[in-house]
C-alpha cells in the first residue's frame, strides 16, 4: 500500500479511485496510448502533489488509484489530471482527434471514491461512537 505523504506539520494519506469516462464512450486506448497516458501521469507526479498508485485502462474508460495532499479538492485534481492528459494525449496521438470530434477526451463526469489503508466506515463509524478514552461530547 502506499506511503504517508510527510509535510512540514502534517502526514497525509489521503487516496482515491478515480475513473474516467472517454468522450462519447469512444474505443480509442490502444495499448500505445495506454502507455503514453501512464508515461504523461508520472510527469504530472513530478509538478503536482498527486501520486499514481496504479493506472489501468480499458479501450473508453481510465481507472486511476492516486493519492494527493488537502491543498487539492477531489474536483481541482479531477480538473488537472483531465486537462493535461487529454491535452497531452492530443498532441501525442493525433489520430485521437478523428475518432474523438469536438476537441474533447474525457466526458464531463467522473467517478471518485476515498480508499482507505487501515479501516473501514463501519470501523470509523464505530471508534467515532465509542472513542477509545470512553468520553464523548
Amino acid at each position: 500500500m502506499s506511503e504517508h505523504i510527510l509535510k512540514r506539520h502534517n502526514k497525509i494519506l489521503l487516496m482515491y479511485h478515480l475513473v474516467f469516462p472517454l468522450r462519447y464512450r469512444k474505443s480509442v486506448i490502444t495499448k500505445e496510448i495506454g502507455e503514453g497516458l501512464k508515461d504523461i501521469c508520472l510527469e504530472i507526479s513530478e509538478h503536482y502533489d498527486v501520486h499514481f498508485i496504479e493506472i489501468g485502462y480499458e479501450s473508453n474508460h481510465v481507472h486511476f488509484l492516486v493519492q494527493s495532499v488537502p491543498n487539492y479538492s477531489v474536483s481541482k485534481m479531477i480538473r488537472i489530471l483531465k486537462s493535461i492528459t487529454a491535452k497531452e494525449l492530443f498532441q501525442r496521438y493525433p489520430e485521437i482527434k478523428i475518432k474523438l470530434w469536438g476537441g474533447k477526451f474525457w466526458t464531463r463526469g467522473f467517478y471518485a471514491n476515498t480508499v482507505g489503508q487501515y479501516s473501514n466506515e463501519e470501523v470509523i463509524e464505530a471508534y467515532v461512537k465509542n472513542p477509545r478514552n470512553g468520553e464523548r461530547i
